[in-house]
């Protein structure tokens, strides 16, 4: 395979299109074991972040994306959403600087927290990053002094009988009912006000929460311009899915949308509409391997046996100590609402985290083979709020991250790239597939090939 270079001690691994995910997998894994290694590591797919930004042009042409850093902040993905074209949803100065590092323009980042530190606002106007939000009076006040020549959106609450993975209006966004006071209070400080925003909430399970806030925002622009407002700017959030096994499809909501859009808000009105997607682009992008470090057996009793002891094959069960955990990269599944996965092998498992904290368990109760000191397991779908929120609790290191992508997607973004260095592809091994992140349910058995430690087969009988 040819590496190229991507700046800040980042290298991209270019193959064959038709190469399987999985491959690539057993690959590393098998260079990691030939250079004595054993960390935990995340592989990042760059050609699948730029199929999602072709997805989203393609299925919400009048919708432009500004990525949420807050979900995945790593230097290639900014880089690479940058060089696509998205804008950037930032959330804080850090956020802010990371994106104008690249060269992004000021004008291609909104500052999309409501209530923002005044530091950040006055790095904001020193920045000229000067499209914000804003959700209360004392907001306002603050740019006032700050940022007083800033563009406002005004993010309303949008309506919340709809499933969603994370819920965020109960922290953000004012009623629609109470919009004429702010909207009032803005004029009185002569604030220019230029839009409406909300965020149906992360992880949306229902189409219809797009329309329906886009109806309420919609209310919110009529009000405004009986007040004399202008607006010209629609944010719609995010809460897009950003893999195969989200309860509901990419395509549904941008039907929905689109529908809406076209509604309330048709061309002829000349809004600008924008998004803030983040899992969308990174979720399916980023697959965790993490290293069985240790393993205890733990043999299962019930009333009736009366201390007899029973075979581990019959009634044991197995704890297997990872070198990832809660405080790392599997913050997920405190912080982004994550399930458990069901995986229909033979003995009852836990999986626990490297800490000495009790509270770092991956997973409670699920079935897996038999598996030893050494071996790798493998998590799909782990690109979104997973590296961002991680800690070094215990000195736990943080995963390093390996980059790779279609050749013929790398060409296409790149195509007067300077030739890179070959590299040799090593042996593989096969690994068990778990699922992880966000819908945490399947396993894709089907998958597992055989293993010089372990075979998975159908004789064996862990399918049945």
């Amino acid at each position: 395979m040819n590496s190229v270079n991507y700046g800040k001690g980042c290298s991209v691994q270019l193959h064959s299109s038709n190469k399987p995910a999985i491959e690539l997998v057993q690959e590393k894994v098998a260079e990691m074991e030939l250079q004595h290694r054993e960390d935990a590591f995340f592989l990042a797919d760059l050609g699948d972040i730029a199929k999602k930004y072709e997805k989203w042009t393609e299925l919400l042409p009048r919708v432009e994306p500004f990525y949420a850093v807050k979900c995945n902040q790593d230097h290639a993905v900014l880089k690479l959403l940058a060089q696509l074209g998205t804008g950037f949803d930032c959330a804080s100065k850090d956020e802010i600087a990371r994106v104008l590092k690249l060269g992004v323009s000021p004008s291609r980042i909104v500052f999309a927290n409501p209530c923002k530190q005044k530091s950040f606002i006055r790095y904001a106007a020193k920045s000229d990053v000067d499209l914000m939000t804003f959700d209360n009076e004392a907001e306002l006040y603050k740019i006032k002094v700050a940022f007083p020549t800033a563009r406002l959106v005004l993010r309303i609450l949008p309506p919340a009988n709809f499933k969603v993975q994370c819920e965020l209006g109960n922290k953000f966004g004012c009623h629609p009912h109470e919009a004429r006071s702010l909207l009032a209070k803005a004029q009185e400080l002569d604030l220019n006000v230029v839009g409406i925003s909300f965020h149906v909430g992360s992880g949306v399970a229902e189409a219809e929460a797009f329309s329906a806030a886009v109806k309420t925002a919609a209310g919110v622009f009529d009000t405004g311009a009986k007040m004399g407002f202008n607006f010209d700017l629609l944010d719609i959030g995010g809460g897009f899915p950003g893999h195969a096994d989200a309860p509901i499809t990419f395509e549904e909501i941008a039907t929905v949308l689109n529908e809406s859009l076209n509604k309330y808000f048709p061309p002829k009105r000349n809004v600008r509409i924008i998004a803030e997607p983040g899992r969308f682009f990174v979720a399916s992008a980023f697959s965790l391997c993490v290293n069985v470090i240790a393993k205890r057996t733990v043999c299962i009793g019930s009333p009736e046996d009366d201390g007899e002891e029973k075979d581990v094959k019959d009634k044991g069960a197995f704890m297997y100590y990872v070198n990832d955990g809660v405080y790392g990269s599997f913050n997920c599944l405190l912080y982004d609402h994550a399930e458990a996965p069901v995986n229909p092998m033979e003995f009852r498992c836990s999986v626990w985290g490297p800490t000495c904290d009790g509270l770092d368990q991956i997973l409670k109760d699920i079935k897996l083979p038999e598996l030893s000191v050494g071996d790798y397991l493998n998590f799909p779908d782990m690109g979104a709020y997973t590296v961002c929120a991680g800690s070094t609790f215990n000195g736990m290191p943080r995963p390093d991250c390996f980059y790779h992508c279609s050749e013929t997607i790398w060409n296409r973004l790149y195509p007067d790239r300077p030739k890179g260095q070959e590299a040799s592809s090593p042996i593989t091994k096969s690994l068990p597939i778990m699922k992880a992140g966000h819908q945490l349910e399947k396993v894709d058995i089907d998958l597992l090939p055989a293993s010089p430690i372990f075979v998975l087969d159908e004789d064996d009988g862990f399918f049945n």
